[in-house]
């Protein structure tokens, strides 16, 4: 498999389709496999890069579901996509993980960064994926509640130095991983600023970056609005042009024209 960086080149943009009644941006639109399909189909007509596939909610406040839930969320959409787009797979579990590689998925996208299943970096390093470690401050139904750091940027990267180190020691080469500092999860509209404001921190650790800024409650907060396609946006926009190599998006065709621009300029 080829380096991360030469498969996903700067300015790459992931589309995002939750399978999930309870996600906070799209929650219950994309629970019907053959809709979900197409959504995914239709993101990567639209220039994604890849499409990421999730079956398990990780919003504020968002309790866990099982193994068995969370494969008979995906597996059906993988089955439908049969390979023919490149997919991610946003999971913690093993056993989900496995299923959707066998069905064509080359991306593992890991929330927990290899710390919420301990076979997940064995699967991994098996099967040759890439792989996204992410930071999350505590988890996904306690992560909003008072998060506090010292320094967001120094801590969030050293947290994903370590990830990493784990990862190349379980046999994952350090060329299939990518890194994400995690905005909005454990960290208050400042500190998901600052992480895209000081994102060389984390570009200094030597791994291409992974920014999901898209219609975060960050944006309505500095908005005051719901509609956040623009917010959204500029965000991207922002997190590309201070290094950001893969952009996590809902809303795909927007993102892609206006990334096309700024790397033009750039």
């Amino acid at each position: 498999m080829i380096p991360l960086e030469e498969r996903f080149p700067r300015p790459s943009v992931i589309g995002v389709v939750n399978v999930t009644p309870d996600s906070f941006s799209d929650g219950g639109v994309h629970l019907d496999p053959d809709i979900a399909a197409a959504a995914a189909r239709g993101m990567f007509e639209d220039g994604a890069a890849i499409v990421d596939v999730g079956g398990e909610s990780t919003r504020p406040g968002a309790a866990g579901v099982s193994a068995e839930e969370e494969l008979g969320r995906v597996v059906p959409v993988l089955e439908r996509l049969g390979g023919e787009i490149p997919v991610s797979i946003d999971t913690s579990k093993a056993e989900v993980a496995r299923a959707a590689l066998e069905r064509g998925a080359i991306l593992v996208n890991d929330v927990t960064a290899l710390q919420g299943d301990p076979e997940l970096a064995g699967v991994v390093a098996d099967s040759g994926a890439y792989l996204c470690l992410m930071h999350m401050q505590g988890e996904p139904r306690t992560m909003q509640a008072e998060p506090r750091y010292g320094d967001v940027a120094v801590e969030v990267a050293a947290f994903l130095d370590e990830r990493m180190e784990f990862a190349v020691a379980a046999g994952i080469a350090e060329e299939r991983i990518c890194l994400d500092p995690g905005i909005g999860f454990g960290k208050t509209v400042e500190h998901n600023l600052e992480l895209v404001r000081r994102l060389d921190v984390l570009l200094a650790l030597g791994r291409p970056v992974v920014v999901g800024f898209s219609r975060k409650s960050t944006l309505r907060k500095l908005t005051g609005s719901d509609d956040l396609l623009g917010a959204s946006v500029a965000a991207a926009v922002a997190a590309f042009e201070r290094g950001a190599t893969i952009l996590r998006v809902h809303d795909v065709k927007p993102t892609v024209d206006a990334l096309t621009v700024a790397g033009a300029i750039a």
